[in-house]
């Protein structure tokens, strides 16, 4: 047992960062950008009463140093001596981070998510509770797909990437879209339909990379070919994507998922209000942490809008998990994330396409220090 007792404060002592970052065996092209390195950042919450709150949140590389400046010159002078059971208080003790106009919030959200997740951490590692059940405790079972198809390989090199999906036990993939013409983009897709068979669940994720009329055209595509795709993830620009969201959604009848590149509350408001996407994937860890993550589900519930969640599955299965309208947790092969399936000692549980959530207290993660010794940046 904890020397701390309910139910008494449990306060800030101090906050303690490491940086992450993994170099991975290839370059990953999406449809307009591309990855060679897989980073986090592990934040950890120490408390005066002796529990401590760990996590590792968020894939930023060249904005690393900017957000663990924002955390330790900035938001742990603010949060010191507070009590982490007021996760409000707390949150808006960081806001003021926000409100220099000149730098990126994007980045500020990143900084302030990292925390905000480390404080529920705390808080569930306090009262000895899981998160999901804390925060609701719906189910603690999820179904899992991959996110893959990334640009740059071979055919034979695609039907391996999904072969080896299946070998995971995932019920199916997100595969990447936008980056060429739909007809060959479809032609790539037909190979996901191949090798995976007709249980083999497929969305697929443009990353803003068509316009409207390539993205009705790669749906009509699909649809004349007999594939099935559960949703379209931000298949249209940003320059007009909110109209021309709804209008993929009206014209196609195609369900569409967006939400991961809104880091305020306001901008999944207008999605959802403007009747633009079916599935909400806000990022916890780019949008403020669990905290604003749940409002969000709040408002989505109320306008009938399910929730996914933008990788992150660490954190984003007890997020999913505790709500009645929440759907996929996504993880990546592992050459393409090796943190995820390296850096816990804890399992992660994975049979028949379904993810069993940890019953440890907070999050349940178990980091492994070697590996932290390793590619610490």
């Amino acid at each position: 047992m904890h020397s701390w007792q309910k139910p008494g404060p449990l306060t800030i002592q101090a906050i303690e960062t490491e940086a992450i970052r993994v170099p991975l065996d290839r370059v990953y092209k999406g449809s307009k950008y591309s990855m060679q390195n897989r980073c986090t950042i592990i934040t950890r919450i120490l408390t005066h009463q002796g529990v401590v709150g760990e996590v590792y949140t968020g894939d930023t590389d060249e904005e690393q140093s900017a957000i663990l400046k924002i955390i330790h010159n900035e938001l742990a002078p603010a949060l010191v001596g507070m009590d982490v059971f007021n996760t409000e208080g707390c949150w808006e003790a960081m806001k003021p981070a926000t409100y220099d106009i000149l730098r990126d919030r994007g980045v500020v959200m990143q900084a302030i998510s990292a925390v905000d997740t480390a404080i529920w951490d705390t808080v569930g590692k306090a009262l000895e509770m899981p998160l999901y059940k804390l925060w609701g405790g719906y189910t603690n079972v999820l179904p899992m797909i991959a996110i893959g198809g990334y640009y740059g390989q071979t055919r034979d090199e695609l039907t391996k990437e999904i072969s080896q999906y299946i070998d995971y036990g995932v019920l199916g993939m997100k595969f990447k879209v936008g980056g060429v013409t739909p007809e060959e983009d479809l032609e790539r897709l037909k190979v996901a339909v191949e090798v995976g068979g007709p249980s083999f669940r497929l969305m697929v994720d443009a990353n803003q990379g068509y316009d409207l009329q390539q993205t009705i055209r790669f749906v009509r595509l699909a649809q004349q070919a007999g594939i099935e795709l559960l949703w379209f993830e931000e298949p249209v620009r940003w320059y007009n994507d909110k109209r021309w969201l709804r209008d993929v959604r009206l014209a196609t009848g195609i369900p569409v998922t967006a939400g991961q590149s809104e880091y305020r509350i306001d901008g999944v408001r207008d999605l959802v209000a403007s009747g633009a996407v079916d599935y909400c994937n806000f990022d916890t860890s780019w949008g403020g942490g669990p905290t604003i993550w749940r409002r969000v589900a709040a408002l989505c519930a109320a306008y009938s809008v399910k929730m996914a969640h933008h990788e992150e599955a660490q954190v984003s299965a007890h997020l999913l998990g505790s709500i009645a309208h929440g759907t996929y947790v996504e993880c990546f092969h592992h050459n393409r994330d090796p943190i995820f399936w390296d850096i816990q000692t804890s399992p992660r549980p994975l049979k028949d396409g379904y993810y069993t959530i940890s019953d440890l207290p907070g999050l349940g993660i178990e980091l492994d220090r070697d590996y932290i010794a390793r590619y610490r940046v």
